[in-house]
């Protein structure tokens, strides 16, 4: 397994360009599977996690091609239905194939997809829905998916989940008749999927609202398309800039820069210089000490995370160790998944004044001198927490299992390197 090497305190600075959302990418690279034409993405992240996902769609008899962050796909090959057990435990995006397989070739077989262990990720309403839209599952050691009769279903879904309202939205374009998705997610990598769909022929309406309607039945054409910048990617290195006391400019579009106002309205509250420009986002050092905004009264402010438009629960982490070096005290509260703040551990044992209050609240009072040593990468969101912990500290920190950040952060010790960091990357 990889470890990063960190050498801290060294102020990032410099012009960031981000990737494309890894979380559009990857049901945008599923979506191949709707059509017999090609598919061209535009910014795919060069990451493990849809390394993977290509590796799955290959065998299944897909042509994929890459150059760069451009992959081609073409799935008028398919000849399998089968996908690798190991495969799909390395990643939760692996159920996404599920209905597109089947509702194409009628049979998907997979096993439990992976992913994060950050506690308990239901499958349920991928199930419940695809059963709605005609397509049954037997589960046990492995799923077995077989298509009946797609036909459109007015659905509500049982909770906001992002992957299950992907994959019903895709799997609805090839349902007969209208299907309505209530209670769906509208995070801005669900929307822009959503996009590559209308582009490759898909009647959607409802884009950007929990309410999605889609009419489907019609046959869907190749398309090209280019995959939104990862707004969780971009809050991670704005906040790393941030807790070393560096700049840092993030070109962004406008509508980029709207999907980001969640972000900034939480890391203004932690004391971030944040800097709204006509085309970017930046980060400044501060003319005085970072401090945490209070709430009215003087009372002690609350970060919690939510379904969209709510703060994003993949920038937990990374929000904990922003607040870590700001003075002042905040409440964090993790709504979304039980183990997400088992790093916290890791984070006192650096200096940080955290008191955990349950397994889904910590109190961080700021600021303090964390100092460096030995962590490592529980997950992808942890993992790029214990990074930006480990570039605020004083000394050498040694971050193993690397290769869990890489799973969502392209190139992240190369990226963070030209920006200023002290950071290699060893076997």
């Amino acid at each position: 397994m990889a470890r990063f090497i960190i050498r801290g305190r060294r102020p990032l600075d410099g012009v960031f360009e981000p990737a494309g959302n890894k979380n559009a990418a990857l049901p945008m690279l599923a979506a191949c599977l709707l059509t017999e034409d090609p598919v061209v993405l535009d910014e795919v992240p060069a990451i493990a996690d849809v390394a993977v996902m290509l590796e799955l769609l290959a065998a299944l008899g897909v042509e994929v091609s890459r150059r760069g962050r451009r992959v081609s796909l073409c799935a008028r090959g398919l000849r399998r239905t089968r996908l690798d057990d190991g495969l799909c435990r390395q990643i939760r995006a692996s159920i996404l194939l599920a209905g597109p397989l089947a509702a194409r070739m009628g049979r998907a077989t997979l096993g439990p997809p992976g992913g994060d262990i950050i506690g308990r990720r239901r499958l349920d309403t991928h199930f419940q829905g695809l059963a709605a839209l005609g397509i049954r599952a037997k589960t046990g050691e492995t799923f077995i998916f077989r298509r009946e009769r797609l036909r459109g279903a007015d659905l509500l879904l049982d909770e906001a989940s992002v992957t299950a309202t992907e994959h019903l939205l895709m799997t609805a374009c090839l349902a007969e008749g209208e299907t309505v998705l209530f209670h769906a997610a509208c995070e801005p990598h669900v929307t822009d999927l959503a996009r590559l769909l209308v582009a490759m022929g898909a009647s959607i309406e409802g884009l950007g609202t929990n309410r999605l309607t889609v009419r489907g039945g019609q046959p869907l054409h190749g398309a090209t398309h280019r995959i939104a910048p990862d707004h969780v990617e971009i809050g991670s290195y704005l906040a790393a800039a941030a807790v070393t006391g560096g700049s840092l400019r993030v070109p962004v579009a406008p509508e980029t820069r709207a999907d980001l106002r969640v972000v900034e309205q939480a890391f203004r509250r932690l004391g971030m210089a944040w800097q709204a420009l006509p085309d970017a986002v930046a980060v400044v050092p501060r003319t005085s000490a970072p401090r945490i905004r209070k709430d009215l009264g003087g009372m002690v402010p609350k970060v919690e995370d939510g379904v969209w438009p709510a703060f994003p629960s993949d920038l937990m982490s990374v929000a904990i160790v922003l607040a870590t070096q700001a003075a002042g005290t905040v409440l964090f509260f993790e709504k979304m998944f039980e183990s997400r703040m088992v790093f916290v551990d890791r984070l006192i044992g650096m200096g940080a004044n955290v008191v955990i209050c349950d397994p889904h609240r910590v109190v961080v009072s700021g600021p303090t001198r964390l100092h460096g040593g030995p962590l490592y990468s529980p997950d992808i969101r942890a993992g790029m927490a214990m990074l930006l912990a480990a570039l605020a500290a004083r000394g050498e920190s040694v971050i193993h299992q690397a290769e869990m950040i890489d799973r969502g952060y392209e190139a992240v010790d190369a990226r963070l390197r030209a920006l200023g960091a002290d950071i290699e990357r060893v076997p």
